[in-house]
C-alpha cells in the first residue's frame, strides 16, 4: 500500500491508502487516531472479502493537514468558548465527502469507529445519496448523560502531553489497559508498535487531538440529525467500554430507523486481534445484505 494525498478543499489535504478491489469501503478513524489504527490484519480481512478498502488520516492527525490555532482547554470546552476557526463534525464530514470525490466514488459503504462513527453518521445524515450503508462502532449521538467517558477516563484524557516517543508509547499502554477490551488479552507489543508509528508520523499529536475533541463538543447533541439517516445501519459496541459508555451504542441504534445493534461481550474501546474475524464477518454480512437488495450499486 502506498500513501496518497487528496486535496478535499478548504485548505485541507488528507493522507490515505487503499487495499483490495471490489465494493467501495471507507474506514473512518477515531479521536486522535491515524489511519494505521485500522490494523493491517483487519484491513486485509476486509480486502480479501472483496472490498476496495480505503483508510485515511483525518484532519489534525498523522500527515494530513494540521490547523495552527491553539486548542481550547477543559474550561473553555465546558464554557463552549471556541476559537473562530474551530471546526465541528460537519466540517470533518465535508473532508470525507471530498475524499470520496477524489476516489471517484459516487457512493460508498462507511465504517467509522468512535469519532469516526460520528463523522460517518454526519455524512449519512447530510449527504444520504453518497452513502450505501453505515457501520458505527463504539460511537454515540452527543446526547447528554449517555455514551460518556468514565470519570477515570476523562482524567487520563487530559493528562500531561508526552514529550518523547517513549513517553507516548508508555502512555498508550496505560490508556489501553484502562479502556481496552478487558475480555481479551492486552497486546502490549502491538500497542507500542502502533503508538510508535503514530509518534513517528506526527510527533506532537496533543494539539490536534484537542482540536478534534473540541469539534466533537462543539457539535453537541446530534440525535435529531441522526434520526434522519436512511442508509442501512449496523451499530457495534462492546459491553466493557470506558471511553464511550455502551449507552452510546444503544441510543445511536434507537435513533436510526431500522438500525441493528450488535453488542460484543468483553470488547472495550479498541479492536483486539481476536475480534478481527468477527468484526470482518459482521461488516461483510451487513454490506452484502445491502448490496444484494440494491438495484443501484455504487460506482467501483
Amino acid at each position: 500500500m502506498t500513501e496518497q494525498f487528496a486535496d478535499v478543499g478548504r485548505g485541507i489535504t488528507l493522507t490515505y491508502e487503499r487495499q483490495g478491489q471490489g465494493v467501495p469501503l471507507l474506514l473512518i478513524a477515531g479521536l486522535g487516531q491515524q489511519k494505521h489504527e485500522w490494523h493491517d490484519g483487519l484491513v486485509a480481512l476486509l480486502a480479501d472479502r472483496g472490498y476496495d478498502v480505503v483508510r485515511f488520516d483525518n484532519r489534525d492527525v498523522g500527515t494530513s493537514t494540521h490547523l495552527e490555532f491553539r486548542p481550547p482547554g477543559p474550561l473553555d470546552m465546558l464554557r463552549k468558548r471556541w476559537h473562530p476557526r474551530q471546526y465541528d463534525l460537519g466540517d470533518m464530514a465535508l473532508d470525507t465527502l471530498g475524499l470520496l470525490d477524489t476516489l471517484g466514488w459516487h457512493r460508498a459503504h462507511l465504517v467509522g469507529m468512535s469519532m469516526g462513527g460520528m463523522i460517518g453518521q454526519t455524512v449519512a445524515a447530510r449527504y444520504p445519496h453518497r452513502v450505501c450503508s453505515l457501520t458505527s462502532i463504539f460511537s454515540t449521538t452527543g446526547a447528554a448523560r449517555v455514551g460518556r467517558p468514565a470519570l477515570s477516563t476523562w482524567a487520563r484524557m487530559f493528562g500531561k502531553p508526552a514529550r518523547t516517543r517513549e513517553e507516548h508509547t508508555d502512555a498508550a499502554v496505560l490508556m489501553y489497559r484502562h479502556i481496552g477490551s478487558a475480555g481479551y488479552p492486552l497486546d502490549e507489543a502491538r500497542i507500542r508498535a502502533v503508538a510508535g508509528t503514530t509518534w513517528d508520523r506526527d510527533p506532537r499529536p496533543a494539539a490536534g487531538v484537542g482540536r478534534q475533541l473540541a469539534g466533537i463538543m462543539k457539535s453537541g447533541d446530534r440525535t435529531h440529525e441522526i434520526a434522519t439517516i436512511t442508509a442501512p445501519t449496523l451499530v457495534l459496541h462492546g459491553d466493557r467500554d470506558r471511553m464511550v459508555h455502551p449507552t452510546g451504542g444503544r441510543v445511536t441504534a434507537a435513533a436510526i430507523a431500522g438500525a441493528r445493534l450488535h453488542t460484543l461481550p468483553g470488547m472495550g474501546h479498541d479492536l483486539p486481534e481476536a475480534l478481527w474475524p468477527t468484526l470482518a464477518d459482521l461488516i461483510d454480512t451487513h454490506i452484502s445484505t445491502v448490496e444484494s437488495r440494491s438495484t443501484d450499486a455504487p460506482n467501483h
